[in-house]
């Protein structure tokens, strides 16, 4: 079986850092006490509560509307269900969700 490429090593790389990602370069956090409480400090989801509160939003928005095209589709209900999305959907880029990236 050939060797697969780890997560931050470029195919074509041998061992070392050469075609490492930069944050891939240097001590791993789990080798010093301050990289490992900074790793076990770290949140486990990413993004500010006034994004997550647009994702709920939309989610609602989408799940009101996947349950207004069953049996047959209630259109009011559909088209008020895109409204809550289109609002979830204008919060979240007036937030700029986006750029939660971490």
């Amino acid at each position: 079986m050939t060797e697969q490429p780890g997560s931050g090593m470029l195919a074509g790389a041998a061992s070392g850092t050469v075609g490492q990602a930069p944050e891939m370069v240097g001590p791993a956090p789990e080798k010093s006490s301050a990289g490992h409480a900074l790793a076990l400090a770290h949140d486990s989801f990413h993004g500010r509560p006034v994004s997550w509160a647009a994702v709920v939003v939309i989610t609602i928005g989408f799940t009101i509307g996947g349950f207004a095209m069953v049996p047959t589709p209630t259109w009011w209900l559909f088209w008020t269900a895109a409204a809550i999305t289109a609002v979830g959907l204008g919060v979240g880029a007036l937030a700029k969700m986006t750029e939660d990236w971490y």
